[in-house]
C-alpha cells in the first residue's frame, strides 16, 4: 500500500487561502525576534524599527518582560473584572504614579481606551447640563487625527479611507486645525463637552501638537468646563524620552488614553482620568471582560521595571538627540526626495516627496523594517532600548537608499 503524500503549504499560501485581505502586507514571514532583530523563514534578519507599530517597547524578547509573563502565565491567567487580583492594583498605582492623581480603567487596546474617553466625554456632558442627555456631548478633535477602527473611534477620526464604508458613524464630533488654537476656540458651544487629540498624532505622519496649543487647550478646556483628553496610544510610554509627551508641554489633561508599547507586545489599554473626573463611571456604565488581567498586567509591569531599571526615558532623551540630526541631513542632502523630518525621541518620520512604497522596499531588502505614515511619510519607531549601534546602521541604510535612488 503507498503511503499517502504529504502536502507541505507555505506560510504565504495559508494566507492567500485563509485570512482576510483587510492589509497591504509586505511578502516577509518574521519567524523569531531578539532585541531589536527579527529574522525571516529564510534565516534572513532585519533591523526592527517597525516595533510591531510603537507595541515593542522593550524589542523582542526581553529576559524580564519574558520570565515575567512566563512565571504568571503559570500562577493565574485570567479572573474577569468580577474580582480583584494583585498586578492590576499595582499596575494602577505604578500609573498614577507617572500621570498624577487619579484613576485607572484598564482593557485591551487603543481602540477600546479611545472609546473610553468618548464615553467619559458624553457622561461629563450629561452632567454638564444637569442630568439631560443629547443636550451636551460635542467632542472637538483635529483634522488628520486617528483615533481608532470601533465606531466611535472612526468618527472621531476625520479620514475618508477610514470612515468610507460605514456611514452613518456616530453624531457629535467637529475637527479644528492642529496646532490653530483659535480654530478650536471658534468650534465650542453650549453643546460641546470635551477636545480630543492627540498629542502627537502619528498615522497621518508624525504631527506633534505644540507646547502652546496644549497649553491653549488647557485654558480653553478650564474657562469652558470640557475635559481636555489625550491619546497618548502611539506617542506614550515613553516614547519621546517622557512617559508621556504631553509633559514637554507642562499641562494636566483630565484623561489619557494609553496602549501600545504598555504591554510590551502583550495586548494592553488603559485609560487614566483625572481624580475629579473618575466619579463619572460607575458600576454598570463600562466595562470589559479581558481587560486588566493577571497576564496582561504582568506583561506591563515588567515593561515599568525595565523602563525604570534601565534609566531608558533618559536614554532616549540622550541617544535620539543625534540619531534626530543625522535624519534631518537627509533634508539637506537629498532635497530632491526628502522635505522633512518630525517628530520627537523614538516616535519619527521622514517625510518624502515620492511614493515610499519603493523606499520601504528598499529598506526591508537592505535590512531595516519600517512603517508608513500619513502618505509620503516613513516612520521609524525603534524600541526604547535601541543602541547606538543601531541608530548609526538605520541612518547608514537609509542613506544608502537615498543615494541609489538619487
Amino acid at each position: 500500500m503507498t503511503a499517502p503524500s504529504i502536502v507541505r503549504t507555505s506560510t504565504a499560501e495559508h494566507y492567500d487561502a485563509h485570512v482576510m485581505k483587510n492589509y497591504a502586507r509586505a511578502p516577509l514571514t518574521l519567524v523569531r525576534g531578539s532585541g531589536t532583530k527579527v529574522w525571516d523563514d529564510g534565516g534572513n534578519s532585519y533591523l526592527d524599527f517597525t516595533s510591531g507599530i510603537a507595541v515593542s517597547a522593550l524589542g523582542h524578547c526581553h529576559p524580564h518582560w519574558v520570565a515575567s509573563v512566563q512565571r504568571q502565565a503559570g500562577e493565574l491567567i485570567h479572573v474577569s473584572n468580577l474580582f480583584r487580583n494583585p498586578n492590576q492594583g499595582e499596575l494602577a498605582r505604578r500609573l498614577v504614579g507617572y500621570a498624577g492623581p487619579g484613576r485607572v480603567f484598564f482593557c485591551n487596546s487603543g481602540a477600546e481606551a479611545n472609546e473610553a474617553l468618548i464615553k467619559l466625554a458624553r457622561l461629563h456632558g450629561v452632567e454638564k447640563a444637569g442630568g439631560e442627555e443629547g443636550k451636551c456631548f460635542k467632542i472637538i478633535c483635529a483634522k488628520n487625527a486617528f483615533h481608532g477602527r470601533t465606531f466611535g473611534g472612526m468618527s472621531a477620526t476625520p479620514q475618508e479611507k477610514i470612515q468610507k464604508g460605514f456611514r452613518p458613524l456616530v453624531p457629535g464630533f467637529a475637527f479644528g486645525e492642529l496646532n490653530h488654537l483659535q480654530s478650536f476656540v471658534d468650534l465650542v458651544d453650549d453643546q460641546t463637552a470635551a477636545i480630543f487629540v492627540e498629542t502627537i498624532q502619528g498615522e497621518s505622519g508624525i504631527n506633534p501638537c505644540t507646547p502652546e496649543f496644549l497649553l491653549g487647550l488647557r485654558r480653553l478646556c478650564d474657562e469652558r468646563n470640557l475635559l481636555l483628553l489625550l491619546d497618548e496610544v502611539q506617542c506614550g510610554i515613553g516614547r519621546t524620552g517622557r512617559f508621556f509627551s504631553y509633559e514637554y508641554a507642562g499641562v494636566t489633561p483630565d484623561a489619557i488614553g494609553m496602549a501600545k508599547g504598555l504591554g510590551g507586545g502583550f495586548p494592553i489599554g488603559a485609560v487614566w482620568v483625572r481624580e475629579r473626573c473618575a466619579e463619572l463611571f460607575h458600576p454598570g456604565n463600562h466595562g470589559t471582560t479581558f481587560g486588566g488581567t493577571p497576564l496582561a498586567c504582568a506583561a506591563a509591569l515588567a515593561v515599568l521595571d525595565v523602563i525604570e531599571r534601565e534609566t531608558l526615558l533618559e536614554k532616549v532623551r540622550v541617544n535620539s538627540a543625534p540619531w534626530l540630526v543625522e535624519l534631518r541631513k537627509f533634508a539637506t542632502d537629498f532635497p530632491q526626495q526628502v522635505l522633512g523630518v518630525r517628530g520627537q525621541g523614538y516616535l519619527v518620520g521622514v517625510q518624502l516627496a515620492l511614493d515610499p512604497a519603493p523606499y520601504l522596499a528598499a529598506l526591508r531588502e537592505r535590512g531595516l523594517l519600517a512603517p508608513s505614515a500619513g502618505g509620503n511619510v516613513v516612520r521609524l519607531l525603534p524600541p526604547l532600548n535601541v543602541t547606538i549601534a543601531d541608530l548609526a546602521k538605520s541612518i547608514e541604510i537609509f542613506r544608502a537608499v537615498l543615494t541609489a535612488k538619487a
